[in-house]
């Protein structure tokens, strides 16, 4: 196989990884209309993943034919993914409890909340609407590798969804980095909306995600 043959493989392989990523389970025809290249193609590309254990798929059972073939993600998969310096921080989180002690990880968490919210604030003007601020919150979340982005599911009522977590490995070691990230939507979007988390990936949900509603009392 010549070296353009085997970049154009590669990058196939990563779209299908990233497809499934953002948008959960797909069969290999939808896949195939996405990137525009042919299921039989997919589906090479598909066996190769599973092989590697990044991919695999359950059935769907169909009112005539054979079942259709739904893929996702394994766990496994997540390593493709950006985790920023996981070892790194797990090993910062488990130092800092040990000498610390919970209080002294509680307060080194209630500073990163701080100044995450204070970062976030200081790259968003003032006058934007809530949902404009939602928007330029999910910007600054897919610069951190989260993956973000906005689904309006009402005028009043906006999906903020994160497709990856960047700190996972670090967030299933210690749970309060999640319970920080709500607090950090709080502290930024303010009291004019309601925030709630409704899937979780540490809960096995494919994503998170949190819905935003105006609060118009």
């Amino acid at each position: 196989m010549d070296e353009s043959a085997t970049v154009e493989r590669v990058k196939n392989k990563n779209q299908i990884l990233y497809f499934l990523k953002i948008k959960g389970q797909q069969s290999a025809a939808e896949l195939a209309q996405q990137l525009q290249i042919s299921p039989m193609a997919i589906r090479q590309h598909l066996q190769t993943l599973q092989d590697e254990q990044l991919v695999t798929y359950i059935e769907e059972r169909q009112a005539v034919g054979r079942p259709l073939k739904l893929w996702y993600l394994t766990a496994k998969a997540i390593n493709f993914f950006p985790n920023h310096h996981a070892d790194l921080v797990v090993n910062l989180i488990e130092g800092v409890t040990e000498v610390f002690g919970m209080n002294g990880l509680e307060a080194l968490i209630a500073q990163r909340t701080q100044t995450q919210i204070n970062n976030y604030s200081a790259k968003m003007p003032d006058n934007l609407l809530w949902q404009e601020r939602v928007a330029a919150l999910a910007a600054f979340r897919t610069q951190e590798g989260y993956m973000a982005e906005v689904i309006e599911e009402s005028p009043d009522e906006l999906l903020l969804v994160e497709n990856h977590c960047s700190i996972c490995t670090a967030a299933r070691k210690c749970p309060q980095l999640c319970s920080s990230e709500l607090q950090v939507f709080t502290g930024l979007l303010g009291s004019t909306v309601s925030i709630e988390r409704v899937e979780h990936i540490l809960n096995g949900d494919r994503r998170c995600a949190y819905r935003i509603c105006a609060n118009n009392n």
